[in-house]
């Protein structure tokens, strides 16, 4: 179910009878929100019974994130290679989107850069060449993926994540790679631009949702409350509704989440470093979650997002479930079942 509302330059509302303002531009306003989790490549094949699961608590969407390769300082990406996981190469991903929308589940595709030794966000070269040559390889990477989505009708085609020197230092790149990729493509895209980094995309205009990855610190206590978290939440909503209505654009989360650990509300970032040295705390990650939605569902701007992540069959985890991002086996899942259930409640 889809409504309209306007947004208007002086930033107020107007309704559909006042169409021939000039100052307002038509907004999409969905009533449901995109009720999403990220699914992690499986080592091995899965069936329909891994999806089955995800619907039980009322998912609609799945993400999936193949991964390419690049060290530190390199300009090559490699991708689709044998030693990866089956869940990585293309046949895994083909059979995974294949699986998902025989369920009747809504696809994003979200292919990702894996920098050993570094972080994608802090990639930067010192010559024109090897610039070009980044992007002529990442060009190919990123088409094979889109030739996927377009072949499977994906919902939702994520074009990169986190490069924050990149986008901003490299603008008529990412301008020309939109417009390659809409030829073959006509499915919904957009970018994951980094919690410190959405408000100085220059491209937003060019896509369909403003995406990010949500690791906002809102707290370092060990077990926030619901009330804590939903104080610190209001200068952030502030700043979303702004860039929202500057761009025209909903927000869309392409990556939210909390570990199950004391101070998972807090520096997402450093608290993966020490995991090993936190204790478990389901509550924490809980209320984590129930803050987020709690504030965020009230938000027309907001266009939901994918809950990083989950294992799927079990696999695909690096030692610590217990303490990772996934709700499975924990007191956050159903706060995660009974938001996707009803997100207005």
């Amino acid at each position: 179910m889809i409504g309209r509302s306007l947004i208007c330059h002086n930033n107020s509302k107007t309704t559909d009878t006042q169409l021939n303002d000039n100052d307002c531009i038509p907004f999409e306003v969905q009533s449901i929100l995109v009720k999403g989790i990220t699914v992690v490549a499986p080592e091995k094949k899965i069936g329909f019974a891994a999806f089955e699961e995800l619907i039980k608590i009322n998912t609609e969407w799945v993400a999936f994130v193949p991964y390419g390769f690049a060290k530190k300082g390199g300009t090559d990406i490699r991708y689709n290679l044998e030693w990866q996981w089956w869940g990585e190469r293309l046949e895994g991903i083909e059979s995974c989107i294949k699986t998902a929308k025989s369920k009747q589940l809504k696809v994003m595709l979200k292919p990702q850069i894996y920098i050993g030794g570094g972080w994608i966000g802090d990639m930067d070269f010192t010559s024109e060449q090897e610039w070009k040559t980044w992007e002529s390889n990442y060009t190919t990477f990123v088409m094979d993926y889109v030739k996927i989505a377009a072949k499977y009708d994906v919902d939702l085609l994520c074009i990169g994540t986190e490069m924050n020197i990149s986008v901003t230092k490299r603008a008529a790149y990412w301008d020309n790679l939109i417009q390659e990729v809409r030829k073959i493509y006509k499915g919904k895209i957009t970018y994951s631009a980094n919690w410190d980094h959405y408000q100085k995309i220059p491209f937003w205009g060019k896509l369909d949702y403003i995406g990010l990855s949500s690791y906002f610190p809102l707290s370092d206590s060990k077990t926030p409350t619901i009330e804590e978290l939903s104080k610190a939440w209001q200068p952030v909503i502030k700043n979303l509704k702004n860039i929202s209505e500057k761009n025209n654009k909903r927000i869309l989360f392409t990556e939210y989440g909390y570990m199950s650990v004391d101070g998972c509300a807090g520096k997402a970032w450093e608290i993966e470093k020490v995991v090993h040295n936190l204790s478990i705390n389901q509550l924490a990650q809980a209320n984590a979650y129930e803050a987020l939605w709690t504030n965020m569902s009230k938000q027309t701007f907001w266009a939901g997002g994918f809950l990083w992540k989950w294992f799927p069959d079990g696999m695909g985890h690096e030692g610590y479930p217990e303490k990772d991002y996934t709700p499975q086996n924990k007191k956050s899942l159903e706060v995660i079942s009974r938001w996707f259930k009803n997100p207005k409640t």
